[in-house]
């Protein structure tokens, strides 16, 4: 295992707090999500999402109905079977397999 090191940095309470309750609802931890942020990072060579300015502004308000409505439609999918999910996984994966030999070309 690779040696570790402690990161520290501070941040606003509220936004912490609303932070972890969205990724606890996701089902990992704050340090994980972080973590995730940074592989990501270390994987595209940069920030892991569009950096430009939207063209139009959501209010806070229109933010949590947003994603109250998400919430809603994915509660009413239906199940999915193991051979499903597996057949999913391993179309991801032979997905990111191709990207990464059409990069090391």
């Amino acid at each position: 295992m690779a040696e570790q090191v402690l990161i520290q940095f501070h941040v606003d309470k509220e936004l912490e707090q609303e932070v972890t309750e969205i990724y606890e609802a996701l089902g990992i931890d704050l340090p994980t999500a972080l973590r995730m942020f940074m592989a990501r990072s270390k994987m595209v060579k940069g920030l892991p999402f569009e950096t430009t300015l939207p063209e139009t502004t959501m209010t806070r308000t229109e933010a949590k109905k947003a994603f109250s409505d998400l919430r809603e439609q994915a509660s009413n999918m239906p199940e999915m079977s193991l051979d499903e999910i597996n057949a999913e996984i391993s179309a991801a994966r032979t997905e990111r397999k191709n990207k990464l030999r059409f990069i090391l070309q």
